[in-house]
């Protein structure tokens, strides 16, 4: 058994502006699984996360509710902490990056790197919203690709050819916000000089634990030269301050990475045996392990370090990254139902199901990882209800009936238990490096070597014989034996089925090292059912809830419906039409600029057919007044307007009765 470590390990924070769903759990189970391996092996691990509180999106999402932003994440942060829970995932703390910790913390961090002159001013051009009187983040923006001329593509980068730009460089751009045309304005930011940390990067980047492909793209990015990091926002803003400013506020990719310290500073001022200092500052012998996706590596191996390195404090031992998940192939669609929430699983199926199966697929590399529901069916039926489970449901019955409960005194194969207890340090080494599924495969191929035990010596069979009783019982105690290891090996996996396992076999507890000593002359309770098999329906069902009502097409059925909580969804108003002209280069649209009472709106209708332009303006329509904007080849429609007929001549608008005025609602 290897010396006793002092381990801290976080997950990436989630970022709380919506609910948990079966992509964020690859992340959570997979350092879960990790965690409880480390704690079975007896070493001090601690495992913290918070809640991502801050930014952009979460400010407009409460401005949309009516509701601050604190009550807004508060919500969805208890969200994710009770699905977390029902998962299986056990924190030893769970926080909040809008706290008073990880304030105290970043302004540590911020005057430090300032002392040292690694912070500094600069004046910038930012696309600016004159209509909602804010600066907006790159991917507020959307427009056309300059490069690949892709239409509707966020103001970073381009998911078509993949190329980055800024969202000046957009062909027309719109602000996501209100679907006008932002400007460009200037302003003052801070700056963090990540340029000047190449070198001690490089010497991080030898001594840490890094995939060899994280390795290469760090490579890449060295050799494209690092860019100075812009590490303040303007206000509105939700987020700390920056001292010593009126509007300037730390980006949230600032203080994010600081809510691991503030997480565990708050678990340290709730338990006396733990220092912070311990654990975040230099020549510290903790390992720290961050576990994160591919997409916010920048962040984590080249950010996040040079911060530390300047701040005084020890950077991360090492950085585990892991790949997407993909749902039947594809990406997780909601009109497919495959943008299953955390919830809607738990709603239909058994949590240990899950865990089995991603860690059945999950190694250590970045590679994307497929969710497959006709394959997660089979395996777990096969793997976790026909192998396993059988194992102990074949043998505890004779146990129970015939001998009392008692276990046998020795076991009559005490090499074939060899095999299983020798396996022991080749399944913790996958662990240790996360390779998940060559543990499970190592594993499942010990279950089978011991159901054909069970079928090579058939105690169904024997028990007839009541001469060999005996043996009956000496080879169902070599069953329950191999099935408790087994269940020792997999209990970081499904630690409530191994729970369950472990009160049935009368343990308090159980160690790694357990595994490769037998339970002889002991007395079991009767034996209960660990798992049902998975059934298609319960899957199906699963899929149903997740899906998405999407647009019905010519022909579809006329029976589908919308419940009238929808339905009271709908903003309908009564609009005057204050002008109205032809688009160029379209056959049907007529851009109508509508008065809806307390703003203009630009919608597009088909009605060009039907109707001459100049002869709608001054008449009055309906309009769907809270549709999204929606950016069109000829300009952003802000609205729909609601008409009636078989189609092309015959397009009737809804006009109200006389003394209508704008902006009423209909009822």
């Amino acid at each position: 058994m290897p010396a006793k470590r002092k381990i801290l390990v976080t997950s990436a924070l989630p970022y709380v502006n919506g609910s948990p769903h079966m992509g964020h759990l690859v992340e959570y189970l997979q350092t879960d699984i990790w965690v409880r391996f480390q704690k079975l092996r007896g070493h001090d691990c601690i495992y913290v996360c918070a809640s991502d509180a801050h930014g952009t999106p979460i400010m407009l999402k409460a401005r949309e509710l009516g509701i601050t932003p604190e009550a807004l994440t508060e919500g969805y942060a208890a969200e994710f902490a009770n699905d977390f829970r029902d998962f299986g995932v056990e924190f030893d703390n769970y926080h909040t990056t809008h706290s008073s910790e990880n304030e105290a913390l970043v302004t540590e961090i911020f005057t430090a790197l300032r002392d040292n002159h690694d912070i500094y001013t600069k004046t910038i051009e930012q696309s600016y919203d004159e209509k909602e009187g804010m600066f907006l983040p790159d991917r507020f923006v959307r427009g056309t690709c300059p490069f690949c001329k892709t239409e509707d593509q966020y103001g970073d980068a381009c998911e078509n050819c993949s190329k980055t730009y800024t969202p000046a460089d957009l062909i027309d751009p719109v602000s996501v916000i209100s679907g006008t045309t932002p400007v460009r304005r200037e302003s003052e930011h801070y700056f963090f000089r990540l340029s000047d940390y190449g070198d001690r990067l490089r010497h991080w980047m030898n001594d840490a634990a890094l995939d060899k492909n994280v390795v290469a793209k760090l490579e890449e990015w060295f050799e494209a030269g690092l860019q100075d990091w812009d590490i303040s926002r303007d206000a509105p803003y939700f987020g700390f301050r920056i001292p010593g400013t009126e509007d300037k506020y730390f980006y949230v990719w600032l203080d994010a990475p600081v809510g691991y310290m503030a997480s565990f500073k708050n678990l340290c001022e709730r338990r006396d045996d733990l220092e912070f200092d311990d654990y975040w500052r230099p020549g510290s012998d903790a390992e720290v392990y961050h576990f994160i996706g591919k997409d916010i590596m920048y962040f984590h191996t080249l950010f996040w370090p040079a911060v530390l390195q300047g701040s005084g404090f020890r950077t991360p031992t090492g950085v585990f990254t892991h790949g997407f998940l993909t749902v039947n192939g594809q990406k997780m669609s909601k009109s497919r139902g495959t943008f299953i929430k955390a919830r809607t699983y738990l709603d239909n199926l058994n949590p240990s199901f899950l865990r089995y199966y991603y860690a059945a697929k999950l190694g250590p590399t970045i590679e994307d990882i497929d969710l497959n529901l006709d394959d997660f069916i089979a395996r777990v039926n096969s793997d976790l209800v026909g192998k396993l489970i059988n194992i102990a449901s074949r043998c505890a019955g004779f146990i129970s009936k015939r001998f009392d409960g008692r276990l046998a005194e020795s076991l009559p194969d005490a090499t074939l238990f060899n095999e299983f207890a020798g396996a022991s340090e080749t399944i913790a080494t996958h662990y240790e490096r996360r390779e998940y599924s060559k543990a499970i495969r190592l594993i499942m191929a010990l279950a089978d070597r011991a159901n054909r035990y069970i079928d090579d010596n058939k105690p169904w069979v024997i028990i007839k014989d009541e001469d060999r009783l005996g043996d009956v019982q000496l080879v169902c105690t070599q069953g329950l034996n191999m099935f408790r290891s087994l269940m020792i090996y997999l209990s970081p996996v499904i630690p409530a089925v191994a729970e369950d396992a472990r009160t049935f076999l009368s343990e308090d507890r159980w160690l790694w090292k357990d595994a490769s000593s037998p339970l002889l002359d002991a007395t079991l309770p009767k034996f209960k059912p660990l798992l049902t098999r998975v059934e298609p329906d319960q899957v199906q069902r699963m899929v149903e809830q997740s899906r998405e009502s999407t647009p019905v097409p010519e022909a579809a059925s006329k029976n589908q419906t919308i419940s009238i909580d929808e339905f009271t969804k709908v903003d309908l108003r009564i609009a005057r039409i204050e002008k109205a002209e032809a688009v160029d280069g379209a056959d049907k649209l007529l851009a109508l600029t509508l008065d809806v009472g307390d703003a203009t709106r630009q919608v597009f209708a088909g009605i060009k057919a039907a109707y001459d332009a100049q002869s709608l303006v001054g008449k009055y329509v309906v309009v769907v007044a809270n549709l999204a904007p929606r950016k069109m080849r000829f300009g952003v429609s802000e609205g729909m307007v609601l008409a009636a007929g078989p189609g092309g001549e015959d397009i009737f608008l809804l006009s109200p009765d006389d003394g209508a005025e704008p902006g009423m609602r209909v009822k």
